[in-house]
């Protein structure tokens, strides 16, 4: 067996009302102030309230940044970084989607004023010390409350990364509560986006792909793959919000330890340039990335297509690995996605700029179980048009 290093959140807390506890958990473990680091959407929402309440029982004093946006851009992070060293807060608390938790993580990281963001891109060059860190997830998708990964958009349209355990929370808290009010389109695009989590962390290239990664990937599949169409149509059904929620964080834990590839390479350009949600880049190029890999390399995807859609277990081999690729387009459509990039008004002409961009995430691509081009690229988007 290859060695291999796996890494998780300190601390996970999963259950239905778990919110309740964040007051207790911040005063016993991390200080008396913190700052909730969320958007203007999770403010809209009401949602933030219960985490405050649950504050505010336990006589923590609250600092509120809620200018996160979507695809957070180093200003936004550093707006809420010197938010933080002002306040002098003891921890941070991330609330919210994706972009939430992973410009928290930074702020932890930043407003110990040990390091700069420029120093921290890149795997591994974030060094810490970092503020206490709670992350609270309120969609299924992103997997950030568990993975040491931020991303962060520079310049106009360019996406970089920040790696590092040191990033990792304390303590990861999951109430499938806050989930229940999410629209059928999030909850389609972020669903898609966990189940990308898993199948390319089973997948991948990467000399750390291992054994716990894979456990976990299957798992989560089988708990996505049963609960997401009932979550999407069915909104407030309690056990498919859980499974959902539960799985993205299993799915988070695979890939934050055996890294994604060419399919979240070939989204990121697509989010931006056009700022279209990251789970939805995701489903757009999914089953095309996936055809081009089972060409050389079957196997793992035909694993995989069980877990996800039972009835396959019926085929095998490239057969099996060629209608699992079907069934996710499928399951995109049915869910109530887009069906290519056409119908999200991409230009055509813009298509061999995308597959050059895609190309500089060169930290996905080596992990992709078949070498791709930019030739490659350019024909899965096109492919994907």
């Amino acid at each position: 067996m290859n060695p291999f290093t796996f890494n998780t959140a300190n601390s996970i807390r999963f259950g239905a009302g778990m919110i309740k506890q964040l007051g207790e958990i911040v005063k016993n473990g991390f200080g008396t102030r913190v700052l909730l680091v969320t958007d203007p959407g999770m403010i809209a929402t009401g949602l933030v309230e219960h985490a405050l309440a649950a504050l505010k029982d336990a006589d923590v004093e609250v600092e509120i940044y809620a200018d996160v946006q979507a695809d957070p851009p180093e200003h936004v992070i550093q707006s809420a970084a010197d938010h933080a060293v002002r306040a002098k807060v003891d921890a941070i608390v991330g609330f919210g989607g994706g972009s939430s938790l992973d410009v928290a993580k930074l702020v932890a990281l930043l407003a110990c004023g040990n390091e700069k963001l420029a120093d921290a891109y890149g795997i591994g060059n974030a060094k810490g010390p970092r503020l206490p860190l709670v992350l609270i997830p309120t969609t299924s998708g992103t997997g950030s409350e568990v993975t040491p990964i931020s991303i962060v958009t520079t310049g106009t349209n360019e996406k970089m990364g920040v790696v590092s355990p040191v990033i990792l929370p304390d303590v990861a808290l999951l109430d499938p509560e806050l989930t229940y009010g999410l629209p059928p389109q999030i909850t389609a695009a972020t669903g898609i986006d966990a189940m990308v989590h898993a199948i390319e962390a089973y997948a991948s290239a990467s000399p750390n792909n291992n054994p716990m990664s894979r456990m976990l990937a299957i798992e989560a599949l089988k708990l996505i793959g049963s609960a997401i169409l009932t979550a999407v149509h069915e909104g407030t059904d309690r056990q498919a919000r859980a499974d959902m929620l539960l799985g993205s964080m299993l799915a988070g834990q695979a890939f934050a330890n055996s890294p994604v590839a060419a399919v979240h390479a070939l989204a990121y350009p697509l989010g931006g340039h056009f700022h279209i949600p990251h789970g939805l880049s995701n489903a757009l190029v999914l089953p095309h990335v996936l055809r081009f890999n089972i060409v050389t390399t079957p196997q793992p995807y035909a694993d995989l297509a069980p877990a996800a859609f039972p009835e396959l277990s019926k085929l095998e081999g490239q057969e099996r690995a060629a209608a699992f690729c079907d069934a996710l387009a499928k399951l995109a459509l049915d869910c109530g996605l887009q069906p290519n990039l056409r119908a999200m008004e991409i230009p055509e002409n813009i298509l061999p700029k995308l597959a050059a961009d895609a190309m500089n995430q060169s930290r996905l691509l080596m992990n992709n179980p078949r070498p791709l081009t930019e030739a490659d690229a350019l024909a899965i988007y096109q492919t994907a048009f």
